[in-house]
């Protein structure tokens, strides 16, 4: 990435590290960031990393959207463009075939919790606070904060972030099932490293499509899911092969 980017990505030793590089504004989100999340997202698929670690720099992990990026769009504006270009990132995030392990080190708020969602995996640190402020404030929350998150954590959790404005720890978090693991201030990247050995132990292909499977048993992009795996499989068959020597010799295929 340049050095006016927003979020750096380094891929070596089959690790991709993606770091959001805001700290002087938390982390939060603005446009240029969530169009930085989707190429990088592009780049992590189409490379030899088999595992994500996604982490903030500085003392938060993701502050949210920065409500200086959207309070002054049109309703029209947050709709078409906040709205639909954070869904279309956050879902490529989600949708990643490496397998994800959010490094929550700082606070994870409204967005920044709505991000930790695409992960799968989230290690946190003791230390750290996690809700959904954005009702107090007149918004719902976006970037899928009720459906993905209802998905992965359950109603119960998320209504009651977004209803009742609760605020969880770490430890609360980890009984609810917001997070999967809570670590000492200073060893969530450790711990994320050694859960990244872990995976990158494991067949790649047998968890790249585990993974699948899993998303789409979740209702995460079913539809591509299920049309990826069916294609890998035609793609490798002797019927393809018939079909493509009949097509270039200009005759019919004897399948």
């Amino acid at each position: 990435m340049t050095d006016t980017s927003r979020i750096d990505l380094e891929i070596a030793d089959g690790i991709a590290r993606l770091v959001l590089n805001r700290p002087e504004k938390l982390n939060a989100m603005d446009a240029e960031m969530v169009d930085e999340l989707m190429l990088c997202c592009r780049r992590i698929e189409r490379s030899e990393a088999r595992v994500v670690l996604l982490s903030g720099a500085g003392k938060a992990f993701c502050a949210g959207g920065d409500i200086a990026a959207w309070s002054d769009e049109t309703p029209e504006d947050f709709a078409n463009h906040w709205v639909r270009d954070g869904h279309v990132a956050f879902d490529a995030l989600a949708r990643l075939l490496q397998p994800v392990i959010a490094v929550l080190d700082g606070h994870v708020l409204g967005g920044g919790l709505e991000l930790a969602a695409c992960a799968d995996l989230r290690i946190a640190e003791t230390q750290i606070k996690i809700g959904q402020p954005e009702p107090g404030l007149g918004i719902i929350p976006g970037w899928s904060g009720t459906q993905r998150a209802v998905r992965r954590f359950g109603a119960q959790p998320v209504r009651r972030m977004s209803v009742l404005g609760e605020v969880f720890t770490a430890t609360e978090a980890l009984t609810l099932g917001i997070v999967d693991q809570v670590v000492e201030t200073g060893t969530a990247m450790a711990a994320a490293e050694a859960a990244a050995a872990r995976v990158m132990a494991r067949s790649p292909q047998a968890t790249l499509l585990s993974k699948q499977m899993i998303n789409a048993a979740e209702g995460e992009d079913r539809e591509r899911v299920i049309e990826a795996l069916a294609g890998q499989i035609a793609a490798g068959s002797a019927d393809l092969k018939t079909g493509l020597a009949a097509f270039r010799n200009k005759t019919k295929p004897k399948f």
